[in-house]
Order: C-alpha cells, then sequence, then structure tokens
C-alpha cells in the first residue's frame, strides 16, 4: 500500500452508536466512500442488527470485527473511551496496517490508545467533535470544532476530512486532553443537568417538568443569543449582576427544601462573582457562605 493517501480516502467505521451515525452520514454527503461499519458484535447481536442499519444508510458493509477484512485507508473507531485499546487490538489481524490512518474519537485520551496499530504500521490520531450526540438527534457536523492530535500523517488526514465536513479543525497537545474535556462536559452534559435541577425548582412554584421545559426555552435561547454576541460578561443579568441580596438571600431560603438545588445555587452565584460583573460582591459573598 502506498504511504499516500488518495484525495477522498476510503473509511471503515468502528462502532455504530449515535456518534458513528452522525460522522457517517456527514462523510458521505461530502463524497467519502464508508467502505465498512465494523461491529464489536457477534452475529444476531444488536450491536450488529445497529451496524446493518447504518451501513444500509449509508451504502456500506457491516461486518463482525471477528471476520472484517479492513481495505479502508482510514479506520476510525467510535467506541466508548474504555474500549479503545481493546478493539483496536482486535483488529490487529483485520488489514495490513502498514500506511493506514487509525483514528478514534475520544475527547480525553490520546492516541496512545491505538499504540498497538502504530506498532504495526499505522499513523494513529484522535479526532473529537465538540458536539453532543443522543439518540434522536443526527446534527449537522458542519461549523463543529474538532481536537485533533496525534501522529503527523494521522493529523493531516484528519484535518483533511474535518475541513471537507466543514468542521473547524484545530490541534491539540495531549497533556491538554483531560482539560478539553471537562471544557466540553461543562459545554453540554453539566448544562443539561442544570436545566434538569432547573425543572425540579420549577415543581416547587407549581410548574410540571413538561410546562417548566417549554416556558424555560424562550429565556435559554435568548441567553444563548445574547452570549454568543455579547460574551458572558455582556450577557449576565439578574440580581447578582444588580447587587441584590435580599433577593438572593430569599433564594437560598426557598431553595432548602429541594434536594441539591441550593448547592447548586451557591456553587453557580460564586463562580458568578469570580468570573462575571456584579455589585456588592462582599455582601454577596457572605450571604453565600451561610
Amino acid at each position: 500500500m502506498s504511504g499516500k493517501l488518495p484525495i477522498k480516502p476510503r473509511i471503515a467505521l468502528v462502532g455504530a452508536g449515535n456518534l458513528a451515525g452522525a460522522l457517517a452520514v456527514s462523510l458521505r454527503a461530502t463524497g467519502y466512500s464508508v467502505d465498512q461499519i465494523v461491529s464489536r458484535g457477534q452475529a444476531g447481536s444488536l450491536s450488529l442488527q445497529q451496524a446493518r442499519r447504518l451501513a444500509r444508510e449509508v451504502g456500506a458493509s457491516a461486518v463482525a470485527a471477528g471476520r472484517a477484512l479492513i481495505l479502508a485507508e482510514i479506520v476510525w473507531f467510535c467506541v466508548p473511551d474504555g474500549v479503545i485499546a481493546g478493539a483496536a487490538a482486535s483488529l490487529t489481524g483485520a488489514a495490513d496496517w502498514s500506511g493506514k490512518v487509525a483514528l478514534h474519537s475520544s475527547g480525553a485520551l490520546t492516541s496512545d490508545e491505538l499504540a498497538v496499530l502504530r506498532g504495526l504500521g499505522a499513523a494513529v490520531g484522535s479526532v473529537h467533535p465538540l458536539m453532543t450526540f443522543v439518540r434522536g438527534s443526527r446534527p449537522s457536523l458542519a461549523g463543529v470544532t474538532f481536537a485533533i492530535e496525534g501522529d503527523q500523517k494521522a493529523v493531516r488526514a484528519a484535518r483533511a476530512i474535518v475541513r471537507d465536513l466543514r468542521g473547524r479543525p484545530f490541534t491539540i497537545r495531549k497533556r491538554q486532553k483531560e482539560a478539553y474535556h471537562a471544557w466540553g462536559m461543562f459545554t453540554s452534559p453539566l448544562l443539561t443537568a442544570l436545566l434538569a435541577a432547573s425543572e425540579r425548582v420549577a415543581a416547587a412554584a407549581g410548574v410540571s417538568r413538561k410546562a417548566a421545559r417549554e416556558r424555560m426555552l424562550p429565556i435559554v435561547r435568548q441567553t444563548l443569543a445574547n452570549y454568543a454576541r455579547l460574551g458572558a460578561p455582556g450577557s449576565f443579568s439578574g440580581p447578582i449582576a444588580r447587587g441584590d441580596v435580599a433577593t438572593v438571600a430569599k433564594h437560598l431560603n426557598a431553595l432548602r427544601g429541594i434536594t441539591g438545588a441550593r448547592e447548586i445555587y451557591v456553587v453557580l452565584a460564586r463562580a458568578a462573582l469570580h468570573d462575571l460583573p456584579g455589585k456588592n460582591r462582599a455582601a454577596l459573598e457572605k450571604i453565600l457562605k451561610r
């Protein structure tokens, strides 16, 4: 196999979950051939059935890892963090890895998870999209930031693919990945957790979870729009920004009977005092310690 990648290399995906589904569809839409969907499951397993459904959708073939013969120039592992190294080890005999590129999409782990394939001649890298992937939603990858690190050839190939997807590639150092992934945790999973806690607070105000979600959306959307246009300081409002100590005290009292809500409020209020503009800071800091 030539060490030079074709303009549009064939790609095999390992895994058929939410990320793999979005990636496969986006790759095909931008002219890439998704050659195979490789499943870690055996014949008749749910994971292999899922791989077959995705394969039909993008014109690929589905195959169990134990029977895989991989001819694609790029192999992209879209599996949970804890099984990346094992999945790579299980496919050592599935291809001539010399000259291939092997990628994985963990946000927290480095390209070294694919070291076994590097030892067989593959260039390896990690390519993580800063995006949320859940069942029932398949987001576009256009405009999405991708953190990339690894061997030079793998990084070059990954950046080319991301650009074709109309994503935004940037290079990250191995030692930065854990902090990078923690940042990602703040931007979506913990934001979702905050919204879920908000629903519990709404219940104390006599508003059902379903109604709370509907009624919160306008202010949540406007807050994000303000943040996008004005940044965090310019989009910050409310009693802490005004220095309204009496209102914050009332909030703290109202939240005492709602499990965990008061603690969340205090932590976020202290973060606001640290990062955002506000008045009466000393008085607010004092009341938040009670």
